[in-house]
């Protein structure tokens, strides 16, 4: 029907137009960001799932970074032990030779001497070492003997390795702490906070050959501390290995359902592109069709 008022050939060409146009506005904004949902509109269902995995992903990260962190803590605090057992290593020899009968006891004053050296700087490593501004071996009485450990590691204390609440891992070498502090406590008077200046005896008057078995006990002691340390910090190892794999694959899952495909997209423009040229065409044609109305009217 040819009518002046209602063209109906031009009003079907604008509504595919119109659509030819939105389709082509979506797909160069993916084209333009990257990603081919760029709102909830372009795909409620795929926003959801990505918004998901993109928060596990981020937790993950900091789990990551969290679980190395906890490792130098422990390295630290395992360095520091294993200058401990170099120094009772050292204070066992003195021992060993302050025993033997070859000794006088001007020398062993002289060992004394430096074995109280020794002692003051193990209560210096053990009261002093600390990780982030946090003491990881102190006492709560600075002093050999004077109560459970109130450092970082005095207590069980909890590793955050994942990104759900759930994801823990805790570390209690309290019961070892203890014991090895005790341990070293009965080998050196100097260990705590003795009187200035004051001279031991422990490997002088004949009590030498008593705390070679003394000694021996602290670094069988200090050496099941380090033991602790060593196995959380591979454990940890693990938890970085297996926390980094998950993150690649939760990425490349999100990446599938956020990333654009250029190939498709572009693909896409082109086809969009066509189809606006020719609706346009179109609309230019239907437009002149009022005009053959006029000819019937001559």
């Amino acid at each position: 029907m040819l009518s002046l008022h209602t063209n109906a050939a031009s009003l079907s060409t604008q509504s595919a137009l119109n659509s030819t146009t939105q389709s082509l506005a979506t797909t160069q904004a993916r084209l333009g960001t990257g990603f081919r949902i760029n709102s909830a509109m372009d795909d409620a269902a795929g926003l959801q799932i990505a918004t998901r995995l993109n928060a596990q992903v981020s937790g993950m990260s900091v789990a990551m970074r969290n679980s190395q962190n906890d490792t130098s803590m422990l390295q630290t605090g395992e360095g520091a032990l294993n200058e401990v057992t170099n120094i009772l290593t050292r204070m066992k020899d003195l021992a060993t030779q302050a025993a033997d009968a070859s000794s006088t006891s001007t020398d062993q004053d002289a060992m004394q001497a430096e074995y109280d050296s020794l002692g003051r700087e193990l209560n210096n490593v053990m009261k002093n070492t600390n990780f982030g501004g946090q003491n990881l071996f102190l006492k709560a009485a600075d002093t050999a003997g004077g109560g459970a450990a109130s450092g970082t590691f005095g207590a069980s204390i909890t590793f955050q390795i994942g990104a759900a609440s759930s994801e823990k891992m805790d570390f209690d070498a309290s019961t070892h702490l203890n014991a090895a502090d005790t341990a070293i406590g009965a080998i050196s008077a100097q260990y705590g906070t003795p009187a200035a200046g004051t001279p031991g005896t422990e490997i002088t008057g004949g009590n030498a050959s008593a705390n070679i078995d003394k000694l021996s006990t602290a670094i069988a002691a200090v050496g099941t501390l380090r033991s602790d340390f060593g196995a959380a910090a591979n454990s940890l190892s693990h938890v970085y290995n297996n926390l980094q794999s998950m993150s690649n694959n939760v990425s490349a899952a999100k990446g599938r359902i956020m990333d654009v495909d250029y190939a498709s997209e572009s693909s896409n423009m082109t086809t969009q592109q066509m189809l606006m040229q020719s609706g346009m065409a179109m609309l230019k044609q239907s437009n002149q069709m009022s005009g053959m109305v006029m000819s019937l009217l001559q």
